[in-house]
């Protein structure tokens, strides 16, 4: 197909515009001929080679809603069209977010009712919804347990975080300006309790703990971990990002979590990618409730307003309250659901990752063969060892094969990890359609592994290299 500057012809327009019926102005008297670019030549193209120039850019991507999205850890999953609608909704759209209290609500009773579903889905005293997406939460939630042990006179200067952990937690401990260890993981994936022990000090202010791991794997020994934790003083942050796990069969808050953070666009079902929009909500427990952010949602004489009458409060952590029509499409899943409907997400979702499991695992090193919970973590060492074909070059063949590739080469402690989270929304017919495409690429590995490193083929553009694309990346088109 050609580049659109490639049909681009001097005078043709996809727009008629009248001539101007006010004053000529000298734009270089008045912004500076130093703000005005001559040098940007944009291509001249008629109204239907626009329309088709950029249709069949759409035509080039992948989404969900065009075929299965196995991404690990991050819950690509279908979302029910339901929740978008419930959104566009003229009352949820048409305010402006600073509109005064009197004029809002049905939207301030929308999100005091979410505080309440999710405290009560995840056992915490109380939530707050401001936060931006799941790393902006971890932040919210370790500035609170900054000023927890401050208010206590504890000078903590520390945060242990499992290798098994996801990759933004040491970012969000270092922002707030603790010092992270690094825990490690025993033969089952799960913590090691001696080398939890031997770090636990109190020096240590949290354990940032993803549960289950990017390992897809549940902490089997939570309650030690927490006893641990606890006994030296400090507190058991959980990273909710892969909530969809244990949705109606376990509570965080029952399980020794003094602060989670979730990922609304992740565990209830609202678009993910893209940079965004996200949500990251925060829930803690009753020792944490008086540095939650603010203004909080508060409800006197029947009336729902904004407080910021909290002394001890972290302040505002987000511009307006949140990103609020990602909160009302995840109040539109927990509300079409309830609570039958989450317990049965969950099922489904802990089904998927294993049936994949169990179909893949004779073809592909399988490094913690048990029972994983969400998302499961193969290895491609096996197919490196015997043809020297890598991780990446069955991810590029996957796509010839109509996939979107699985993460890869995460978590870091599995050399050539494929991590793949099916998620509760696929059918067995689509599960055994990908397994089958994953084992033919299995079987052509050893037959032609020239070809696996050749592709993909069915593509645009064929392979790439990407590490001269990452070190000298060329964004300009020039005409030959």
């Amino acid at each position: 197909m050609e580049l659109i500057f490639e049909i681009s012809k001097p005078g043709r327009a996809a727009a008629d515009i009248p001539a101007s019926d006010v004053p000529t102005v000298n734009l270089e008297n008045i912004i500076g001929s130093q703000y005005l670019r001559e040098e940007l030549e944009l291509p001249e193209v008629a109204e239907i080679d626009l329309v088709r120039h950029y249709t069949n850019l759409s035509r080039r991507n992948f989404g969900v809603d065009l075929g299965f999205y196995p991404l690990g850890s991050c819950t690509m999953k279908y979302n029910p069209k339901i929740n978008e609608n419930t959104a566009a909704l003229p009352g949820f759209t048409g305010l402006h977010p600073y509109a005064g209290a009197e004029f809002i609500q049905g939207n301030l009773q929308l999100m005091a009712e979410m505080q309440k579903y999710l405290s009560n889905i995840f056992g915490m005293a109380e939530f707050t919804l401001q936060p931006a997406a799941g790393a902006h939460g971890e932040l919210t939630g370790v500035m609170m347990i900054k000023k927890y042990f401050e208010k206590k006179g504890q000078k903590r200067h520390m945060i242990l975080i499992p290798d098994a952990a996801h990759g933004t937690n040491p970012a969000s401990s270092a922002l707030c300006g603790f010092e992270v260890r690094e825990l490690k993981s025993n033969s089952e994936g799960g913590v090691d309790i001696e080398h939890l022990e031997s770090l636990m000090t109190e020096d240590v202010a949290a354990l940032m703990l993803t549960n289950p791991n990017t390992l897809g794997l549940f902490e089997r020994n939570i309650e030690k971990v927490a006893a641990i934790v606890h006994g030296k003083g400090g507190l058991l942050y959980g990273d909710g990002a892969n909530a969809n796990a244990f949705l109606g069969k376990a509570r965080p808050g029952d399980l020794g979590f003094d602060v989670i953070q979730l990922n609304l666009h992740k565990t209830f079902s609202t678009p993910h990618g893209g940079g965004g929009p996200g949500s990251g909500p925060v829930g803690v427990g009753q020792a944490l409730v008086d540095f939650l952010p603010v203004p909080r949602v508060v409800k006197r004489d029947n009336q729902y307003a904004w407080s910021e009458d909290f002394p001890d409060s972290i302040g505002r952590v987000r511009a307006f309250y949140g990103n609020f029509s990602v909160i009302v499409k995840a109040y539109t899943y927990i509300r079409s659901l309830g609570a039958e409907g989450l317990k049965r997400a969950t099922e489904m979702a802990v089904l998927n990752a294993n049936y994949i499991k169990e179909r893949l695992k004779t073809y592909f090193d399988l490094p913690y063969d048990r029972i994983c919970m969400h998302e499961c973590v193969f290895s491609g060492k096996k197919q490196v060892a015997e043809s020297g074909v890598h991780t990446t070059d069955i991810a590029k063949c996957l796509i010839d094969y109509g996939y979107h590739p699985p993460t890869i080469y995460f978590p870091l402690i599995v050399p050539e990890a494929m991590m793949i989270e099916p998620t509760e929304t696929e059918s067995r017919e689509t599960l055994d359609t990908f397994c089958d495409a994953m084992i033919a690429i299995a079987k052509e590995v050893r037959k032609n592994p020239e070809g696996v490193k050749n592709a993909p083929v069915t593509t645009p553009v064929s392979r790439l290299d990407e590490v001269l694309a990452a070190r000298r990346p060329d964004v300009c088109w020039k005409e030959s």
